[in-house]
């Protein structure tokens, strides 16, 4: 899956916070809603212009950016 066919960064669209290609959906509005125990049928249903793909895309995304993530523990 190419992540950005679905998924877009612009620091012109909702601050650049990234989002759903061609809306003002973010990728964090939709893991609150699954956080909160929508599923992804409750998000389709809530959000008419997402597919089933938009929401894959938006999980992929951020399993992405996990794995690039590095925690480095300071001594307190």
């Amino acid at each position: 899956m190419q992540l950005n066919e679905f998924i877009e960064v612009d620091p012109k669209v909702m601050v650049g916070k990234p989002v759903i290609r061609g809306t003002r959906i973010t990728v964090e509005q939709i893991l609150e809603d699954m956080a909160a125990g929508d599923t992804i049928e409750d998000i389709l249903e809530a959000y008419p212009r997402l597919t089933r793909e938009h929401i894959l895309a938006a999980l992929a995304y951020v399993v992405q950016t996990l794995k690039n993530e590095l925690v480095i523990q300071v001594a307190a």
